[in-house]
């Protein structure tokens, strides 16, 4: 990371960034085209979990390419200034990893997956699920760093 002054090496803080993210971005390829797509997420500090619908773009890219990249941001803030248009910024806590993504196809992943995504954005743990209409996937992270602006002490 060029900016060492922001860089996030504490796995605790990260954690925290991504537990707090609203949206999580993949950043896919096929065939030397990028693709970037946001999906809904869930995490249980191991990988990342997300759907897809039963065929689509997403899922010929991942099948295509399992090399994934992925962006979450927490606490982002435009941060204007009246005196120069060059000293606009950005407030914010992000994560940017790399890894492998592989579809889930036993129930008790699917399971497993679907109450992180569920958990995530409920805070809830007693739900039933249904697994057709809709594929699981996980990304196996093997890396990923968060960075913060200077104003920043995260979340």
């Amino acid at each position: 990371m060029r900016r060492e002054d922001k860089e996030i090496l504490d796995r605790g803080l990260i954690d925290k960034i991504i537990e707090e993210a609203e949206v999580c971005r993949l950043g896919l390829s096929k065939n030397n085209v990028p693709y970037i797509v946001p999906v809904a997420f869930g995490y249980d500090g191991r990988y990342i979990y997300f759907h897809t619908a039963v065929e689509g773009q997403k899922i010929d890219f991942m099948t295509s390419n399992n090399q994934i990249c992925f962006e979450l941001e927490h606490c982002v803030k435009l941060v204007p200034n009246d005196d120069a248009a060059c000293k606009w910024t950005f407030s914010y806590c992000s994560v940017i990893g790399f890894g492998t993504v592989k579809e889930i196809v036993d129930e008790d992943g699917k399971a497993h997956a679907l109450a992180q995504i569920m958990g995530h954005y409920s805070r809830r743990d007693d739900w039933e699920f249904v697994f057709h209409k809709l594929r699981l996937w996980q990304i196996y992270i093997e890396r990923m760093t968060g960075k913060q602006s200077r104003d920043k002490t995260v979340v």
